[in-house]
């Protein structure tokens, strides 16, 4: 620990907020059912599938995603810093710093921090708290986790580091004493329901129950350690099995001490009292009693722990002071008798007893890993060419990575860097939606592409199985099988029954009668081979039987057998409310451009054959030239009419036989990665300007007068074709960050970049910052939180970056 620092370079671009202030109208959600926990999200603090702990705008600790692809959004008051100070002969004032008081009365005798004293700022993975207007000190908590791109290992760690910085700009000593008290809350992330019931919500979507074991401390105990320059406690709990169960393991908080600073603490408290026993020490003096006690909790009582390091700043100096967070919770259940182990696990064991040796790794390396964050942030943020607000919603879109319900496993045989997956959002509890991750995943693409191939890999797995069980469909209670051979399937499961191996949860629609999924897959798998460096062929060898068997699939569509596959009348893509009949703009297009993946994959192979003889089984090259034959046959016929069946003069009609005039946002998707993938063009330049020109003025200037973004259907006049819709009237974050992505791609820069900036607006400046949603209405309204399709917005710093870092 130094004594001579300066204070911490916090980027302006960086998302802010006046500390526990609150929000006037903060937007809501559109339907009852789907989640709204309100606007006090901050910056989530974990690695990818560890789970994560969010600690919001106001300074309280109030998201707990430690159990894998489960949800809780609840404030514990007794997770908290608070500062004593006192200038030399001056009386002391002290503060628990989150604005917000306990609701439920407890943690009386503490004194909350004012609210709008200070800023929070934000630009993920780093957040500040720089607390203003109170104390004599200048007072800032840097708080961050290694989220490091092209790092398979740190970035998966449970870890979140705060920096405290102090600085004293009188002429009188100060001393300070920061603690940091913490609940054990061990054993509570773990469903208490057994057997979950299924329902239907009344939006169509299936979900199911879960009840974490809130409160339930019972066995819970507290150990203080010492050892060397490091301090702590590990928050424990008596494990009754011989092997680790989800919910199990320990929680670490740590700092360090050294003869300038004295350190106290208090082993165990009740922080549903009123906080005396910890307070009346703290505030007296900047001290703790010293006391240790490792009795485990009874049945109904609660423990906390309390530290705190003290010490005394003189006039114009500046100290640092770093405190530890880690938690190991190795084990991630499903279904029951379903369970994995956590990717970190790859690095610290599977016993549930290795926070310290993660404390120990923090305090060694978290100088290192700020650095490589700043490494890979610097050059973005120094662009001058890049407005602020962008590269503020470009870090802080990737938050998703952290709390989307994230999994990520320990690395197998076949799967040398664990499997992966991120929910579509909170309200779709499911892994990995293709046809939302088509914009969704281009920030994992580039920066972590081993685990977007692993996510592919899974969908060609999947690809070929099949699932007869019978299912009532949601929109139309039609019944149908969950999974048909050679479908690719909607998403990877989700977290209540076995992720990556029963797919298709979603029974909203029935997804084997999507017309998107299986060209969604093949451009997935051909750009992320394209983009990340064009020579990972055994990915595309992976991937290539799940290729032809799923274009096959698709193919069977094609009902009059005119080289496309029709939509059915049905919602069938991933506007799932949308009805489109016929051939469509918006499939037709991905579908053309698939089969030119497809050839192009094909002729790679060709190439490249493989020299095991297991591989040369499967993929032979005569059986190889047949599908080329095939994709061209059905390329040749597919060009001949989408163009002259769709273009009605000024743009692509949204399908052949719905008679509607809607001028559809994404009608040229398939267009716009043709382009991204450097095919032949769908269609035309000319053809491509004009149906533009059209989208960005039917669906985001005459759209509410462009307030809002890109609505996704309007007719030419930006009016609704049926006031009563609903996707057509939504503004779609991701699809739009996909528009702006295509505009920039055809050299419309300023257009694509007004269009952006009126979606981050709409997210940051009303109350959905690390929240973002799937759809914004003109009413003020939001649905989906948490969304993946959001993380397009890297899209369009691929298209301005040609996808170099």
């Amino acid at each position: 620990m130094k004594t001579l620092f300066s204070l911490p370079n916090i980027p302006p671009c960086a998302w802010k907020r006046p500390i526990g202030q609150g929000w006037d109208k903060p937007y809501t959600v559109r339907y009852a059912s789907n989640l709204d926990d309100g606007p006090n999200h901050g910056m989530p603090l974990g690695g990818f599938g560890s789970g994560c702990i969010g600690r919001s705008p106001s300074g309280d600790f109030n998201l707990w995603h430690l159990d894998g692809g489960e949800h809780v959004f609840r404030s514990i008051p007794s997770c908290q810093f608070s500062v004593f100070e006192q200038p030399e002969g001056e009386d002391a004032q002290v503060y628990a710093l989150s604005t917000q008081p306990p609701e439920e009365g407890t943690l009386s005798r503490w004194s909350w921090y004012p609210p709008e004293k200070g800023t929070y700022h934000a630009l993920y993975p780093r957040s500040w708290y720089q607390y203003e207007g109170v104390f004599k000190s200048q007072l800032i908590c840097e708080q961050f986790s290694p989220i490091i791109p092209n790092n398979y290992q740190e970035t998966s760690y449970p870890i979140g580091i705060f920096e405290w910085t102090a600085h004293n700009p009188t002429d009188k000593p100060i001393t300070l004493s920061i603690m940091v008290t913490w609940q054990n809350i061990v054993g509570w992330f773990t469903n208490a329901i057994k057997s979950p019931e299924i329902t239907v919500r009344d939006d169509g979507s299936p979900e199911y129950q879960y009840q974490p074991r809130w409160g339930d401390s019972t066995g819970n105990f507290n150990q203080w350690v010492q050892d060397n320059f490091r301090v702590g406690f590990i928050l424990n709990r008596i494990q009754l099995h011989d092997e680790i169960q989800e919910g199990e393991g320990q929680i670490c908080i740590a700092s360090v001490t050294n003869p300038s600073v004295e350190v106290f603490y208090l082993g165990k408290w009740n922080p549903k009292g009123d906080g005396s026993e910890v307070w009346d020490y703290f505030a007296m003096n900047g001290s703790l009693p010293d006391t240790e006690d490792e009795t485990p909790a009874e049945p109904g009582e609660q423990i906390a722990v309390a530290m705190a390091i003290r010490f005394t700043i003189r006039p114009g100096r500046t100290k640092k002071i770093p405190f530890i967070l880690a938690w190991d919770f190795p084990v991630t259940e499903f279904a029951p008798g379903v369970q994995y182990y956590r990717r970190y696990t790859d690095f610290y064991g599977r016993n549930g007893k290795n926070g310290w040796a993660m404390v120990r790794t923090a305090l060694k390396h978290s100088d290192v890993w700020y650095e490589r964050v700043e490494e890979w942030q610097s050059p973005i943020l120094k662009r001058e060419d890049l407005p602020d607000w962008f590269k503020m919603a470009l870090f802080n879109e990737l938050y998703l990575l952290t709390d989307g319900g994230t999994l990520w496993t320990a690395a197998s045989e076949n799967d040398p860097v664990g499997q992966f997956g991120v929910l579509e959002c909170l309200d779709y509890r499911w892994y990995e939606s293709l046809d939302v991750r088509l914009y969704g995943s281009f920030g994992l693409m580039m920066l972590w592409p081993r685990l977007e191939k692993s996510v592919l890999e899974a969908f060609a797995r999947a690809i070929p199985t099949h699932d007869d069980t019978p299912r009532i469909i949601g929109y139309n209670q039609a019944k149908a099988i969950r999974k048909a051979k050679g479908a690719t399937p909607h998403d990877l499961g989700a977290p209540n029954e076995h992720p990556w191996q029963k797919t298709n949860y979603t029974s909203y629609q029935d997804c084997n009668l999507w017309k998107d999924l299986g060209s969604d897959f093949v451009l997935q798998v051909y750009r992320d081979y394209l983009l990340t460096g064009s020579d990972d062929t055994d990915f595309l060898w992976e991937c290539w039987p799940a290729i032809t068997e799923t274009l096959d699939y698709l193919k069977t569509f094609d009902l009059d057998n005119d080289g496309i596959p029709e939509n059915s009348g049905a919602p069938d893509q991933t506007f799932d409310d949308w009805k489109l009949q016929g051939i469509s703009a918006y499939c037709g297009g991905l579908w053309i451009a698939a089969l030119e993946a497809a050839i192009k994959i094909a002729e790679i192979l060709l190439k490249n054959v493989p020299t095991t003889e297991e591989l040369q089984s499967r993929n032979n090259p005569e059986s190889i030239k047949h599908y080329v034959k095939n994709h061209r046959d059905w390329l040749e016929q597919s060009r001949s009419i989408y163009h002259d069946t769709l273009w009605n003069g000024e743009y692509y009609k949204l399908d052949s036989q719905s008679g509607s005039d809607v001028v559809m946002a994404d009608q040229l998707c398939g267009q716009f990665y043709a382009r991204l993938l450097n095919f032949p063009d769908v269609v035309e330049t000319q053809y491509t300007e004009s149906a533009l020109n059209k989208v960005y003025e039917a669906c985001f200037l005459k759209f509410q007068d462009g307030k809002y973004g890109a609505a996704n259907g309007m007719k030419p006049d930006g009016t609704p074709e049926d006031p009563n819709s609903t996707h057509p009237q939504e503004v779609w974050t991701g699809i739009n960050f996909g528009l702006a992505a295509f505009l920039l791609q055809m050299g419309r820069k300023d257009a694509a970049f007004k269009l952006t900036e009126a979606v981050v607006k709409q997210v940051y400046e009303n109350g959905l910052q690390f929240r973002t949603p799937e759809a914004i209405t003109a009413v003020g309204t939001f649905r989906a939180s948490h969304y993946l399709r959001a993380m397009a917005i890297w899209g369009i710093y691929g298209i301005l970056t040609h996808f170099r870092p």
